[in-house]
């Protein structure tokens, strides 16, 4: 499922590398009693959770806030990866008795399938080995603690899991009866578990079981059917959209991992699809190169400053300021860069050439969508970094009849391509190679474009021209806009994450409409007066930045 915040991955990565397996034993079942006093409504700073997992006062992250719905994820994810890193242990000769999952299940009167879902909830499994097969194992002291922290569910359970044939025949019946009366199979489930007093996950597999053992009688018989690749491409479309897993199952009738095998099969499809291109080096080969590669760019602290520092120069238009947003590269950060992105382009074709159809893992998807967001990254900085050398050449190709705008939209196309084609191992400095790129590509795009224009002149164009334009200059107004918006951007990303989004709730940014000091203060679960001490302080903040240094 994988986490939603950075910061406990981050621990829980800590964990699983360095701590001993009694300590991660304890530290998830911390976590799984933190999990049942979490509110999913309600918010919780970082360094809060993190004392009640690991009893340490972490420095890290102290103005994190971390909502409910999503901490409760984070917290069964943290569980399940700290119980996939515990040793197996053998079941013959181990000093503490230790219960499989088949024998737990007979014991507690419950479902194998209930046991793999308490696992969640802080019932921790070891892997054990067996008559030289390996089981999922619990120890009885785990047994013990989770059965004392957790009995009012161990009792529902135990009441609710089993049933008998009549029963069973009952609910296939009545499920039955609605769907030929046109129910759906979430409509059916909810209203059997109110008239049969259990939980819907035993009906949908009573259902479900049914029918893939009976598949000539079966209820839902088109849920069987493979699903086609048009519904498929559908699937990813709205997941892409913001659809909900939820959403997605209640829409298609079909389970969880169905629809995930559907999005990962069209991710494979058009990953397989797309070619990669990139300046192949016989050093990415060599074992141990990638810590040398990935490793941060020559003076990146000095480039990260004078980022934050770049000013743009009084006498340059507003239209062209975006070019001064980012500083320009040296040679040796120019190479680095280079080689980063073919590099990362290099691990990205091996991982493609790994991935089959027939075994779509979501592991494998996941770390090529790293790789591809990795080389978007790198290639949009030395794209941005060499912006103004597209406006020095497109202004020397310039004259009365071009637009300087259109010139530069299309030598920024140039210089996307450039930097694709680039070979960094010839020891040339890019911008030799780009400004014979845009040189060509101009040769060529400017007789064209005059072509056009002699060819459908209008023949009052002198006309035009000498009449006095007393509209206002748009695309001035616009850029300046824009530059301005940019510039309380940058001042907004000094605040921390909860300040920012109240400053923008409160003065209506991002062409939202301005919110008050009590729907702001629901929105974050706090009263109206704390809104409005924040908001102050922010403003505070913000002038202060504002203001020129030296005053």
């Amino acid at each position: 499922m994988g986490f939603h915040y950075a910061a406990l991955k981050e621990l829980a990565d800590q964990q699983v590398r360095y701590a001993p397996p009694a300590r991660k034993i304890e530290q998830a079942e911390k976590a799984a009693v933190l999990l049942h006093e979490i509110h999913p409504t309600r918010e919780y700073p970082y360094q809060f959770i993190c004392y009640r997992i690991t009893d340490f006062r972490s420095d890290a992250y102290p103005d994190l806030i971390l909502r409910g719905r999503h901490l409760k994820d984070d917290l069964e994810e943290f569980i399940q990866q700290v119980e996939r890193t515990l040793p197996t242990i053998a079941l013959e000769g181990n000093v503490e008795e230790v219960v499989t999952q088949d024998n737990l299940s007979r014991e507690l009167q419950v479902s194998t399938k209930t046991l793999q879902r308490w696992r969640r909830r802080g019932l921790i499994g070891r892997r054990i080995a067996y008559q030289g097969r390996l089981h999922i194992g619990y120890t009885r002291s785990q047994i013990a603690k989770f059965l004392e922290n957790n009995r009012q569910m161990v009792e529902r359970g135990a009441r609710f899991s089993r049933l008998d044939d009549q029963e069973k025949l009952r609910i296939l019946y009545r499920a039955r009866r609605l769907a030929q009366a046109g129910g759906n199979l979430t409509e059916i489930t909810r209203r059997l578990s109110k008239k049969f007093s259990r939980s819907m996950e035993v009906i949908r597999y009573t259902i479900k079981s049914f029918d893939r053992q009976s598949p000539a009688g079966a209820i839902f018989a088109e849920m069987n059917d493979p699903m086609v690749l048009a519904t498929k491409k559908k699937i990813f479309q709205e997941y892409q959209k913001g659809a909900t897993m939820s959403e997605l199952t209640k829409k298609y009738e079909r389970s969880r991992g169905v629809i995930y095998q559907a999005i990962n099969e069209v991710q494979l499809q058009r990953l397989l699809e797309s070619p990669i291109e990139y300046v192949y080096h016989e050093s990415f080969d060599k074992p141990g190169i990638a810590a040398e590669i990935t490793a941060p760019m020559p003076g990146e602290a000095e480039f990260q400053d004078a980022l934050h520092r770049l000013s743009v120069p009084k006498d340059v238009p507003a239209e062209l300021s975006h070019l001064y947003q980012w500083p320009l590269l040296t040679k040796e950060q120019e190479q680095h860069q280079f080689r980063l992105m073919n590099f990362l382009k290099h691990q990205l074709k091996l991982c493609k050439d790994r991935l089959k159809p027939s075994n779509v893992r979501a592991v494998d998807l996941k770390q090529v969508q790293l790789l591809q967001a990795r080389v978007l990254e790198v290639r949009d900085r030395l794209i941005n970094c060499n912006a103004r050398l597209v406006a020095s050449v497109a202004k020397k190709h310039a004259s009365h009849f071009e637009n300087l705008a259109e010139l530069m939209s299309d030598g920024t196309i140039s210089i996307m391509r450039a930097v694709e084609k680039f070979d960094y191992s010839r020891g040339f400095k890019f911008s030799t190679y780009a400004t014979w790129a845009l040189m060509k590509n101009f040769a060529r795009s400017i007789p064209e474009e005059k072509t056009h224009r002699e060819r459908y002149i209008t023949g009052h164009d002198d006309m035009f021209e000498a009449r006095v334009d007393s509209r206002g200059d748009e695309q001035e107004l616009l850029a300046q806009a824009e530059v301005a918006k940019e510039r309380i951007n940058k001042l907004l990303e000094a605040l921390d994450p909860r300040t920012r989004e109240i400053i923008r709730m409160r003065n209506g940014l991002d062409g939202n409409s301005v919110m008050t000091l009590e729907q702001i203060g629901q929105h974050f679960g706090i009263t109206k007066e704390r809104v409005r001490q924040i908001n102050v302080r922010g403003m505070k903040q913000l002038r202060e930045r504002a203001e020129p240094k030296g005053k």
